[in-house]
């Protein structure tokens, strides 16, 4: 799952750190190309997904934090809408909500959304595997000795995925974000006192196995259950995360989750926002008090489609689990 770099931040005393590694035989890109070429193989038994493709399906990390974005300490925010990388090192400041202080209920503008939806660039297209493309921020979070400094590592990941549950899953890792200053010099003074390989790791190729994909419904009664609405909004938030991550969701099943949605008491609409990647978007919170935290749900203002999830405890120190979906398709290649 981690890159050699964030291994050896973890473990703090890499043995092999000293060790000269060379460069892979094969890259990432020569092993989708030779994978397309012969088809993917599928074995004799059923088995179960990646945990990367759990994680980036949304189950992400509960970390100390608030509502945050990230950008360079005292710097500008990214300044192209069209190149979601956050810059590298960056801490993180305040998400501004439009509705911050008594948000109203969310069940009245979620139904109003889900009224007005439009066909998304996938929708009324078909081909051979689900594309995602999705970042994730917060998996893991390390905390110091001392409790008092963060690191928030960072994953990219594309996926394609057939009706089968085989295909193709590529993870990079990036660069480490902070909640503070003060923690990213802790950090980086840490990293020069570990010396290890420079630059950025290659990215890392996982063929997928078989296993069930089933498209979610647009029946009410059924979407219900698939998103766990009986135990509250916490839940609900993590299910429709996992399911934007890893389904290309119809119109009408996303009009019928943000009605589902609307029913859930607890969530509070804030308005017009800005994702991780530059996007303009209509948010909810649900505010979990028996677990102090709090989820966030990010969708588009026309299409109904999820753009974004944060999950956070309600705790002064700001960093926590977020991801981005930056694009879904259908398409018959990989790459």
């Amino acid at each position: 799952m981690f890159g050699a770099e964030r291994t050896r931040t973890l473990l703090a005393a890499d043995p092999a750190r000293t060790t000269a590694v060379g460069p892979a035989l094969v890259s990432a890109r020569e092993l989708i190309d030779r994978a397309e070429a012969d088809g993917p193989v599928v074995g004799g038994r059923r088995a179960r997904p990646s945990r990367r493709l759990v994680l980036t399906a949304g189950t992400l990390t509960v970390a100390a934090g608030a509502v945050a974005v990230l950008q360079p300490f005292g710097g500008p925010t990214p300044q192209r809408p069209d190149d979601p990388g956050v810059v590298p090192g960056s801490v993180l400041v305040p998400v501004a909500y439009q509705f911050a202080a008594d948000p109203p209920a969310a069940g009245p503008r979620l139904r109003a959304l889900a009224d007005t939806v439009v066909n998304a660039g996938y929708d009324n297209r078909s081909g051979r595997y689900m594309y995602h493309h999705t970042k994730v921020w917060g998996d893991p979070v390390m905390t110091s000795a001392d409790g008092r400094h963060h690191v928030a590592f960072a994953d990219e990941t594309k996926v394609w995925q057939a009706a089968d549950g085989t295909g193709y899953q590529v993870d990079t890792q990036l660069e480490p974000q902070y909640p503070d200053q003060e923690s990213r010099d802790y950090w980086q003074r840490a990293h020069e006192t570990r010396p290890g390989p420079a630059g950025t790791p290659a990215p890392t190729l996982i063929p997928l196995p078989p296993m069930e994909v089933r498209p979610p419904s647009a029946d009410p009664s059924e979407l219900r259950e698939l998103l766990k609405v009986e135990y509250g909004g916490g839940a609900a938030s993590k299910e429709v995360s996992t399911l934007y991550a890893r389904y290309v969701v119809p119109r009408a099943t996303r009009a019928e989750i943000l009605r589902v949605l609307a029913d859930v008491p607890g969530f509070r609409w804030r308005g017009q926002v800005t994702d991780r990647a530059g996007r303009k978007g209509v948010a909810v919170t649900f505010d979990d008090r028996d677990h102090a935290a709090q989820s966030l749900l990010v969708f588009a203002p026309k299409t109904g489609e999820l753009l974004a999830h944060e999950r956070l405890t309600l705790s002064p120190t700001r960093i926590s689990a977020y991801q981005v979906i930056l694009e879904t398709a259908w398409t018959d290649r990989v790459g």
